[in-house]
């Protein structure tokens, strides 16, 4: 028998074909539900209404709240991934966001304007980023120096220290918020990923970054640390010799430890006055007396004294031994160069990491040395020394009354007191920040001095009360 073919209606196909794709569709979608999305890569919402969009946000940093709007500083990037490059200073309009520092080729406003490609900014991630001053990277002034996580180093630079200092306390300010959890989500986004796999490395956190309080490591120390945990290639650590070499260094005895060994004496150059004078159990340090002592034993004679410069190698020698605490005698043949010995006593006064006039007193003397009225410029001066720390205080009274007997004998070593002052000024104080004229500074300090030299006894008494 003959069987009729069903009837099939075009709707009904369209149906069908309809259904299967759906659950074709409905298929894939649960497939992919499986897949974990990074956050990273989550499409954002498209936003239609473009005219409503600012043009300020042309380099991509939508939703960034501005900390400190923009400004041209000199810029230099030394390091990245923990490998050095060659410094190549340029000058860049920086925008520091809540947790971005943004480095434009120009400024947004000039961008903008002329709606060139150079208005795209290079960001750098704060979080867990070191913020410093440094004065080694670069012969510049106001330099201060950028390390983050990821192993790069930046120096920013500005010619107007308040400029420079304003976006140090920024960028400390900023870190800070960051490590203190204002800024962790952001924190959380930073990954190591493995060139070789598709592994990805656990996320470091903020606090994880954070250095430990009971942690007393060195600047250098901890800067050798950093560049082992951030290194950009893994392949040196194969045998383990990355490792090993972190534990070595962590477990380094600290330099407290080796001093209250032995193994490391206390330096005397360099050391601060107080420290020094604290451990000798003294207001003036024993160096300086040695000195004085044997300068007016028989140097005051000499022609030139304190201008006059010794032999470098030989003051090197005398220094090493002052360090490590030898059996001086400043009698002996080897010593026998007056200067020398002048020598050695004004490198003890350039090295100290505070000056003989403490950082704090240094404006205070510039506006006295100021005062018209000479009576008035005395008490003020006097004013200000009273006030300087004990070992500061007798320090000085020593040496100016040394350096009076010295003037005593102008006629045979031909010093005056303009010498001894362009001598001693920039030797006893020094600005902490070179915010201004080094020749007008000099001035100031040879006034300074001068004026002390002159009104000696009326400043501080008659010698030796």
């Amino acid at each position: 028998m003959h069987k009729q073919p069903a009837l099939v209606l075009p709707g009904s196909v369209q149906m069908r074909i309809k259904s299967s794709q759906n659950n074709t569709v409905e298929r894939l979608s649960q497939t992919k539900s499986m897949v974990l999305p990074d956050p990273d890569t989550l499409q954002k919402p498209i936003n239609r209404h473009r005219r409503n969009q600012s043009q300020d946000n042309i380099d991509g940093s939508v939703g960034l709240q501005t900390v400190l709007k923009g400004e041209y500083l000199n810029k230099a990037k030394i390091a990245e991934g923990g490998k050095k490059l060659r410094k190549n200073w340029t000058s860049t309009w920086v925008v520091l966001c809540s947790n971005q520092l943004l480095f434009y080729k120009e400024s947004k406003q000039e961008a903008v304007a002329n709606l060139k490609p150079g208005g795209k900014a290079d960001g750098v991630d704060l979080c867990g980023a070191l913020i410093e001053w440094t004065t080694e990277k670069s012969s510049r002034k106001n330099v201060i120096q950028i390390t983050t996580l990821t192993g790069q180093e930046f120096l920013l630079q500005a010619d107007h220290f308040p400029t420079i200092c304003k976006w140090h306390d920024a960028l400390k300010k900023a870190v800070d918020s960051l490590s203190s959890g204002a800024g962790s989500k952001s924190c959380g986004r930073v990954a190591l990923n493995r060139s070789n796999s598709t592994e990805c490395l656990p996320r470091p956190t903020c606090e994880a970054t954070k250095p430990k309080p009971k942690e007393t490591k060195s600047d250098h120390r901890r800067s050798i640390m950093f560049k082992l945990n951030y290194s950009a290639s893994d392949s040196a650590d194969k045998n383990g010799v990355k490792n090993r070499l972190k534990k070595f260094i962590s477990r380094r005895p600290s330099m407290k430890t080796l001093q209250e060994k032995g193994l490391i004496k206390d330096r005397v150059f360099g050391c601060h006055m107080l420290t020094l004078c604290e451990r000798e159990r003294t207001t003036v340090p024993r160096f300086v007396k040695l000195c004085v002592d044997e300068v007016e034993k028989r140097g005051l004679e000499a022609d030139g004294i304190y201008r006059v410069s010794g032999n470098l190698a030989v003051i090197q020698k005398l220094r090493f031994l002052v360090d490590q605490e030898e059996e001086l005698d400043l009698g002996d043949s080897q010593w026998e160069d007056i200067h020398v010995i002048t020598g050695a006593l004004k490198m003890f006064f350039r090295e100290l990491p505070e000056p003989l006039f403490p950082f704090r007193f240094f404006d205070l003397f510039v506006e006295a040395t100021k005062i018209k009225e000479p009576t008035q410029k005395v008490q003020a001066m006097k004013k200000l020394i009273h006030q300087l720390p004990k070992p500061n205080h007798n320090t000085m009274k020593l040496l100016f009354h040394h350096l009076r007997r010295v003037l005593t004998k102008s006629k045979k070593n031909l010093m005056s007191t303009q010498g001894v002052s362009i001598v001693f000024g920039p030797t006893l104080m020094w600005p902490e920040f070179e915010s201004g004229n080094m020749e007008v500074n000099m001035v100031y300090q040879n006034q300074i001095v001068e004026c002390i030299l002159i009104d000696c006894v009326e400043i501080f008494g008659p010698a030796g009360m």
